[in-house]
């Protein structure tokens, strides 16, 4: 019988929110489809109060939308869209990477290492939902290490809205491969203290995600938003 753990109920929709997103970032929840909340309620055994604050959480970071007589659905972009926050984001990493390098102290850079060669261990098993998670903490590493919270405030708002498109962009296996060698070159940049290089990586690696989303959408792979839904 599984362990029964208990969740203190201020943070209830929290953790709620913490297994919603995982769920629509893996593709479990697919765009444009509608939430149940029924069937979320026994899904994660909870309550629908729980439930709905943590839909507003999602809907705040732009996983969700929140539409008149439809209720809460899995938030679908544009290709105009992606291409659009891909835009933004690419700048936003790459300033962070450029600042990273010239503030970062020794203990955050063997964190980086740590999770860099524990995500090269999930690669290789081709884990992708462990590999997406220490991918993730890499880059908010990376901007923590920019020591600039408006940067990082700006830069979570955004990345929020193209988590599970991120997640996508490794499902071609020579893309995914790309991606690894260019967090290798991350890493060696960081440790070089390489501004100038690193910001123009970062810049490249998020244009090449934003390829990898739009290759995808373009063959059906990902539904894509219609006009003016």
């Amino acid at each position: 019988m599984a362990e029964v753990i208990s969740i203190p109920r201020q943070v209830l929709h929290q953790e709620v929110a913490v297994r919603l997103r995982q769920r629509i970032v893996e593709g479990h929840l697919a765009p444009g489809s509608k939430l149940n909340e029924r069937t979320l309620c026994e899904l994660l055994q909870v309550s629908r109060t729980p439930l709905r604050e943590a839909i507003k959480m999602l809907a705040a970071e732009g996983l969700v939308e929140l539409l008149p007589n439809r209720g809460a659905v899995v938030a679908q972009m544009s290709e105009q869209d992606v291409a659009d926050t891909f835009e933004v984001i690419a700048g936003l990493e790459g300033q962070s990477g450029e600042l990273a390098a010239q503030r970062i102290g020794a203990a955050e850079l063997a964190e980086i290492r740590a999770l860099h060669y524990e995500m090269l261990a999930a690669y290789t098993r081709r884990d992708l939902p462990t590999y997406y998670r220490l991918n993730a903490q890499i880059h908010t590493l990376i901007n923590a290490a920019a020591r600039n919270p408006v940067l990082t405030q700006t830069w979570r708002t955004v990345n929020a809205r193209l988590q599970a498109l991120r997640f996508r962009s490794n499902f071609d296996e020579t893309k995914w491969k790309r991606a690894v060698q260019e967090h290798e070159r991350m890493v060696e940049l960081l440790a070089r203290r390489d501004a100038a290089g690193l910001r123009a990586l970062l810049v490249q690696h998020l244009e090449h995600k934003r390829d990898a989303v739009l290759d995808l959408m373009r063959s059906g792979q990902i539904g894509v938003a219609q006009a003016g839904a």
